[in-house]
């Protein structure tokens, strides 16, 4: 169910932006130029969204050989999900995180920050990371990148639409669209792009906290890890851009209830609760690696 809401919200966050163009560049050329620009979008952002990520954040390489207990716990997890082993990265930062990023899982990195190592137990940070595998696993650091991209798309072309509506650019002919339908679609279009973005991430969030329950056995860890993340949070908040927040664990500000529905994340209590009940269901939940995801 879940797979197939990403898939809609992705389908619906494209045909926003065919739309968007097709309104303001005009008519049925319009349409094309949307979809070629998101051919565009989505092409860059499934070859350059690792390196942009890890740019963002200045995360550091770190080797067998600085990192060993981090090393065995990855290849460990790795070896367990059939996935190959990812780069490993470190974020020089005592705000506690993490997040995965690349095109797939052969060419996948995975972030911790210097604060998350200090602050969790080895079991709570092995169950961070077989979250951040689980995304590695399903592409979601993929579908993520994309829908960020197209999102930024649809916020830059109504921008681009709204100076042309207020400097005079656009056309007064008859044939040219209704100023006020064309005010309200670069007013409404952003918002909408971002909500339905945001959804995207949150369905993904829930389907990798069960994917690391899976793969470690014990989703009271990753529980207990989601707990200490949100009261870290609200005292050492994560810096960076906030267009990569969806690629964090958690949310890298604290979020009162009525910013929720902005959210890049559900609730943390409403993730624990999921994590406590598949606890109680843990028959089935020791099965060969991500078995029940294939």
């Amino acid at each position: 169910m879940n797979q197939f809401r990403t898939v809609a919200l992705l389908g619906l966050l494209s045909a926003l932006f065919i739309t968007l163009s097709y309104w303001l560049i005009g008519g049925p050329t319009g349409a094309v130029i949307g979809v070629g620009l998101a051919a565009l979008t989505n092409l860059g952002s499934w070859y350059y969204s690792d390196r942009i990520a890890l740019a963002a954040y200045r995360a550091q390489p770190v080797s067998r050989a600085q990192a060993p207990g981090l090393y065995r716990m990855v290849q460990r997890l790795s070896d367990r999900a059939n996935l190959p082993m990812p780069a490993i990265y470190v974020v020089p930062t005592p705000a506690a995180n993490a997040f995965a990023t690349g095109r797939d899982p052969q060419h996948a990195a995975v972030a911790v920050t210097q604060g998350i190592i200090n602050l969790l137990p080895d079991d709570e940070l092995e169950a961070v990371i077989a979250h951040e595998l689980s995304h590695v696993y399903n592409r979601d650091t993929l579908t993520q990148a994309v829908a960020a991209t197209i999102a930024g798309a649809i916020s830059f072309l109504a921008q681009m639409a709204s100076y042309s509506l207020w400097f005079g650019g656009m056309s007064q002919d008859d044939d040219s669209p209704n100023p006020l339908g064309i005010l309200l679609t670069v007013t409404l279009a952003p918002i909408a792009a971002t909500v339905i973005q945001l959804g995207i991430s949150r369905t993904r969030e829930f389907e990798a906290d069960a994917g690391a329950a899976q793969l470690t056995g014990n989703p009271r860890a990753l529980a207990n890890a989601l707990r200490r993340l949100e009261r870290s949070a609200q005292q050492l908040p994560m810096p960076g851009n906030p267009a990569f927040e969806p690629l964090l664990i958690t949310n890298a500000l604290p979020r009162n209830t009525l910013s929720h529905f902005f959210s890049t994340h559900p609730s943390t209590e409403a993730r624990i609760q999921r994590l406590l009940k598949l606890e109680q269901e843990r028959v089935g939940l020791r099965m060969p690696a991500f078995s029940r995801l294939r």
